[in-house]
Order: structure tokens, then sequence, then C-alpha cells
């Protein structure tokens, strides 16, 4: 429990909260007591000004005293006295007046005129009092200072009060944190344990989830978007490797089959004639040359996804390059009735790895081949502008869906299910390996373009 993500996530959120409330109830005890200090000193100064001017105009009246004051004002009165003089001379207004203890303020700076504010005990008492002291004076002359006093503790009693609101408030907070939290949390945790169903689901080889019922914008949206786009590429894959291995185990049966048997005959002697036995030997020859072919390009894919292939830098004339890959297939469009030329708009040479421009534009005029009907058309195009060496192999097949343009050049994926799935996905990772890329255009029951561009400057070649 306590290692789940919601447990987790709701003490993180509810401890930040709580960490908040107690930050802001500190500092409004804080600015509490400020106030409550600031307002006491505003008001003790008020008084002690009017008490000043009071005992001022009772000079020389015996009909009031301090003890009245301090009913009246519910302060307490003190005075710092002048030495070798009375308060008030004659008077009795100052009867019950105590006298501030020596050191409790600076006596001079008071006495001089100045306002001063400060915190003294009484001898012999155990209250703690804040002060105003203000000078008081008969004409021209300062008999002393009048001091107002408060209890210190007073200022405390509002404080109890806020205390035990801001606990109320702070109880009520957390509790609503505390619902909000575990609503949060199990928002965010019920996508993540539904992705991680979906995830054993996907392990145990079953790519057919379905995550539309989970909730959740933004970061978990897009990690549940892409969680079913690699389930759906997962399985894709999957087919295409089962495909594969049947399309391998099919290509690789033909031509042993084949080989098996005109060996047989070689060997048992059922073959005696010579020219029917160099036509087995080279029935083998070929077969041999179209096993060879099939694990070269399974060897070329793997090293291309290990980024462990090599690639050569030398001069290549493209022309020589291009005429040496359209008379491979001259025979085959003579045959086959299909219309076949090739047009040199230009004769660049490149500095990049022959053979592999060669078994990109053959893949590519083999892919045309396989798809291209009888009687159709192909062409294959050189030229080079803007910077670019293009190759260009147009046909006259049945075209390629829009859905199906990016799967082309994965490797396994056939259109038809049939053939390994291979030379496309070779030839877009060679191009790309020596710099280059494949463009595609396709119509749909109209035939298909495929360009191989290549830098024409001499460029660090991948490998």
């Amino acid at each position: 429990m306590f290692q789940s993500l919601r447990f987790r996530l709701s003490a993180i959120f509810l401890a930040a909260v709580v960490l908040a409330g107690l930050v802001s109830s500190l500092i409004a005890i804080r600015l509490f007591q400020d106030y409550t200090q600031s307002q006491t000193l505003k008001e003790l100064r008020r008084e002690a000004l009017g008490i000043t001017e009071f005992y001022a105009e009772q000079a020389g009246i015996n009909t009031f005293s301090a003890m009245n004051l301090e009913r009246a004002t519910g302060d307490k009165l003190f005075y710092i006295p002048v030495y070798g003089l009375d308060l008030l001379p004659g008077a009795k207004v100052g009867v019950g007046l105590r006298p501030v203890p020596a050191g409790a303020v600076n006596t001079e700076a008071v006495l001089a005129g100045k306002i001063r504010s400060f915190e003294f005990t009484p001898p012999g008492g155990k209250t703690r009092y804040v002060a105003v002291a203000r000078p008081l004076k008969l004409g021209q002359q300062t008999f002393g200072a009048m001091v107002v006093a408060k209890p210190k503790a007073a200022l405390h009693e509002g404080l109890y009060t806020v205390l035990a609101r801001l606990a109320i408030a702070f109880a009520v907070g957390v509790a609503l944190a505390a619902a909000l939290a575990v609503y949060l949390s199990r928002r965010v945790t019920e996508p993540v344990l539904a992705l991680t169903r979906a995830a054993d689901r996907v392990a145990g080889g079953r790519y057919d989830v379905d995550l539309s019922q989970v909730r959740g914008g933004g970061e978990i949206g897009q990690l549940t978007k892409a969680f079913s786009q690699m389930a759906v590429r997962l399985g894709e894959a999957e087919r295409m490797e089962r495909n594969f291995l049947m399309s391998v185990s099919h290509e690789l049966r033909t031509p042993l089959t084949a080989i098996r048997g005109h060996v047989a005959a070689l060997s048992e002697g059922v073959i005696e004639d010579r020219e029917l036995a160099r036509q087995s030997l080279a029935v083998i020859a070929a077969e041999a040359g179209r096993l060879e072919r099939l694990v070269g390009d399974v060897l070329d894919l793997a090293k291309l996804d290990a980024h462990r292939f090599t690639v050569l830098e030398e001069e290549v004339e493209m022309e020589r390059l291009c005429e040496q890959a359209y008379s491979s297939f001259v025979e085959e469009a003579r045959r086959r009735g299909i219309a076949y030329r090739q047009e040199i708009a230009a004769r660049p040479t490149l500095v990049t790895d022959g053979d592999r421009v060669l078994q990109i534009i053959t893949n590519l005029l083999a892919n045309a081949f396989r798809w291209t009907p009888d009687g159709g058309r192909i062409e294959l195009e050189l030229g080079a502008e803007n910077g670019s060496v293009s190759v260009v192999v147009r046909d006259t097949g049945p075209g390629i869906e829009a859905g199906d343009r990016d799967r082309i050049f994965r490797p396994f994926w056939s259109g038809d299910g049939s053939g390994t799935g291979l030379g496309l996905a070779i030839a877009n990772e060679l191009a790309q390996a020596l710099g280059g890329s494949i463009e595609l255009e396709s119509t749909d029951g109209l035939g298909s373009r495929f360009t191989l561009l290549l830098p024409a400057e001499r460029a660090p070649i991948a490998s």
C-alpha cells in the first residue's frame, strides 16, 4: 500500500497542503502580533499626549488623582522624575503615580522631548508592561515625563481567538485537501494501471489492446496514444515476421529442392547426355545464386539495423551504373512485352559507394518489374539539379494505396503477402547510409514513381 503510486501521490499532495497551511498560519500569526503591537503603541502615544496635556492644565488643582485616569483609560500610569523637582509642584493631582525603574528607558532622551516606547517590569512586580513616555512641561520647565503602560499579556488576548479560528480553517482545509488528493491520485493512477494491464497483455503476445476507455489528457493522453501505436506496430511486426519466415522458408525451399533434384540426377547417373548435364549445372548455379542473394539481403538488413554496415568512397560514373542496372532487365522486358526505356539527362560523377548505388537502382527496378503487368511500361531516368543527383524508376503497375506508402519501406512487409519484403527496405536504408533518400509518388491504379536522391557534392558517407 505504502509503495503504491496512488498512496504516494496523495501523501505528497497532502503534505504540501499541510506545509503551506502551517507556513501561512505562522505568517498570519506574526502579522497579527506586529499589527496588535503597532496599534497598541499608537493608542498609548495618543493617551500619553492627552494625559500630559491634562496634567499640565490641572496644575494647582487638588481634586483629581492618577487612579481616576487609570480607571478611565484602563491603562497604568507611571512617571519619570527630574532629580530635585516635583512632578507638579504644590499639586496633588499626581497622587498614585509610580516611578519607572531606573534604566528601563533613556531618561535623557525622553526629557529632551522625544517620545519613547519601551518595556519594563515595576519593582516588586511580575507583570511586564509595554509603555510610552512623553515629557511633561509647564511653560519652559520640564518637570519629568508621564508614562502610559499596558500589560504585555493584553496584546495576546486576541491571539487566542485568531489561533482557534486558524485551527478550524486548517482542519477544514486539510480535510478538503485529503479528499481532493484521493480524487486526483485516482484520476492519475487509473490510466497508469490500465496501461500496466495493457503492457502485461502485450508482453504475453496479445496486441489487441483497447485503451479507448482510458481517461486523461496531456501527458497521459499522449502516453496512451503512443502505447496504442506501439501495440499496433508490434502486432504488425509479429505478422510481418511470420510472413517473412514463411516467405523465406518458401524462397529457400524452392531453390534447394531444384538443387537437390539436379544433384541427385547427376550423382545417380540419370542424366547421361552432356548437354542435359550442362543445363542441370546451369540450373544449380542459378539457384545457388538466388540463395546467395536471399542470404545477402538478410545479412545486409541486419548490418544496417545494427549500424555496422560499411560503405566505400570512390568516384562513380552514374551513367555507367544506370546502364548496368538497365541492361540486367532487358531480357525480362522483351520476354514479357514491357515497354522498357532509359533516359539520360545528365552524366554526373559522384564520390560514393558504386556497388551500393547499383544495388539500390537494381532493387527499385526489380520492384517495378514485379508489379508491372505484361505489356506495361517501365522507365529509368538519370538527372541532376539543385545540388542533387536523381535516379527515377517509373512503372505502370497497380500503384500503392495511401495507407501502405509508409509500410513498403519496412522490412518483411509485402503488398501481396509474397516475397521477402526486403528489397525496398534495403534500398531505403542504403540510400540513407549514403546521405540520400528515396521519395515515392503513386496513383492508385496508374502506377508508381520512385526517386533516388543523392548529394552531388562530396560529403562524408555514413557507416
